[in-house]
């Protein structure tokens, strides 16, 4: 049960801040509880272009916070923790899109939102694991470098025959240290559950889905499916949402390791700290939010 004295002095904070709370579902159950908005890294980005409150607390990784903070020139938006970062969001390299722009004449570069800001200056549109595939479909581009996740990227490759997608080597470590062997004993444990995975596994992984998609997606898959067992491929914070939504359903992770440390330092008292003292404030130059805004708002606006 969340701690009702740090809710209520949350909720005071929000009120004398002008202060809204967004949380990503990977971060803890009580930090999930005490959010106005929770999402995958999508819905979060729609939610942050509509704000109308002068302070956005943004309960996840750095690269959420920029993404906010690029949307949202005007406001001020902190982080919790500022140390909470995403390793995967590095993993690309701007000298290797210079060099494989210089190789083709029509490339485009989509780069997943999980990114820093400055690989999305250099980048033509971002996509969520929501909307890759439609987005990358849609490209006039035969040629695409898709950054920094290979294995999202090997997912929309193997979806998307008639275009050149080029990979990065990018990877999320909690997803991608998802074995065969760990869910084959958990399909083992539970024959009559459903597999339900993120595509930032490796394919091998997924090839042994009943569902893969967005975090978003495997929540609503679970929630409007009739079956009433479900193994989970992805980070375990997604729980709170999946249990929260359908308390009569069971849930397994396929793993007990699928848990992201970065995520796991967003606490109710790192909310306080940041919200009382204003402290960890994402900065960004203009230039850096100019460039980096304009593959955000061709994701947002992208009507298929």
């Amino acid at each position: 049960m969340i701690n009702r004295e740090k809710f209520e002095k949350i909720k005071r904070l929000k009120e004398e801040k002008d202060a809204v709370i967004l949380a990503h579902y990977y971060v803890d159950d009580d930090v999930q509880e005490i959010a106005d908005y929770v999402g995958d890294s999508f819905y979060l980005a729609k939610v942050a272009t509509g704000i109308d409150k002068k302070v956005i607390l943004f309960c996840g990784v750095m690269f959420m916070g920029e993404s906010a903070k690029i949307l949202n020139p005007d406001k001020t938006v902190l982080l919790p923790d500022a140390t909470a970062d995403c390793p995967m969001a590095h993993m690309a390299q701007v000298e290797k899109i210079k060099e494989l722009r210089a190789k083709y004449d029509d490339l485009a570069v989509v780069c997943y939102v999980n990114s820093t800001a400055e690989l999305k200056m250099h980048s033509d549109v971002c996509v969520t694991s929501s909307n890759a595939l439609e987005i990358v479909k849609a490209l006039p581009n035969k040629n695409i470098f898709f950054i920094p996740d290979q294995n999202l990227g090997g997912y929309i490759k193997d979806k998307v025959t008639d275009k050149n997608i080029i990979l990065n080597d990018g990877y999320c470590h909690v997803h991608k240290e998802l074995t065969k062997e760990s869910v084959l004993a958990a399909k083992a444990a539970h024959p009559d559950a459903l597999f339900l995975v993120h595509p930032e596994c490796r394919k091998e992984i997924v090839d042994l889905a009943d569902y893969a998609g967005s975090t978003a997606g495997i929540i609503d898959f679970a929630t409007n499916s009739e079956e009433r067992e479900f193994i989970i491929g992805t980070e375990l914070g997604v729980m709170f949402e999946l249990k929260s939504k359908n308390p009569y359903k069971q849930f397994y992770p396929a793993n007990e390791m699928q848990i992201c440390p970065n995520m796991k330092k967003i606490t109710l008292d790192k909310v306080i700290s940041s919200l009382e003292n204003m402290e960890h404030e994402v900065t960004l130059t203009d230039e850096v939010i100019d460039k980096a805004n304009a593959p955000l708002k061709r994701m947002l606006e992208f009507k298929g």
